[in-house]
């Protein structure tokens, strides 16, 4: 049979809270980048959710969407939005300013950190956050991205405009965009 937890909760901890640790201690890029992804990785379980709060994992992930190393922004990007899905975390992202940090992830010219920005807002997005996460420029990048050759990109961002977005959105950023260049607001396509 099969143990579901065979780590305690404790011992959780412990781990996680050395891979902050060596986080903060290497002044290898590469270390720091490998800690990143791991800790992307564990935000995906719900069991790990509560240790990495404790251990101000998502405010760590908050840091890297400014700094210029793409994988940190990347692997940053990824664990918000895997711990975005948590409410508690969601809130706390919400809280500490987060969704212009993310909105600036659209400009990425990585899809995984385009895809994981989209997915993001789209977790984020709360009745109190709706008017700031489908900001007009927001919509508006969303427009341009479900016109993409990539069809990942084209199908989440058309997914985030029906579901997230009003009508009345969507026709008022169209309505923005005529006539304007892929890149207007800052915001490129990512590359195919």
């Amino acid at each position: 049979m099969a143990r579901k937890n065979q780590f305690s909760v404790s011992d959780r901890f412990e781990f996680l809270q050395g891979l902050v640790t060596e986080f903060q201690d290497t002044d290898s890029d590469e270390s720091k980048e490998q800690v990143l992804a791991n800790l992307a990785n564990f935000a995906y379980d719900p069991s790990n959710v509560e240790s990495l709060r404790m251990l101000q994992v998502t405010d760590l992930f908050l840091d890297m969407l400014t700094e210029e190393n793409d994988n940190f922004v990347e692997f940053g990007i990824g664990g918000l939005c895997n711990l975005s899905m948590e409410r508690q975390s969601r809130d706390q992202i919400l809280q500490s300013g987060g969704v212009p940090m993310v909105i600036s992830c659209l400009s990425s010219n990585r899809d995984e950190t385009v895809l994981s920005a989209i997915t993001t807002l789209m977790n984020l997005t709360t009745a109190a956050s709706r008017a700031e996460t489908t900001d007009s420029a927001v919509v508006q990048c969303m427009l341009r991205f479900s016109l993409t050759q990539n069809p990942r990109l084209r199908n989440l961002a058309s997914v985030f405009l029906q579901d997230y977005c009003t009508r009345e959105q969507v026709d008022r950023a169209r309505e923005g965009i005529q006539g304007q260049s892929q890149s207007v607001v800052g915001i490129p396509l990512p590359k195919d």
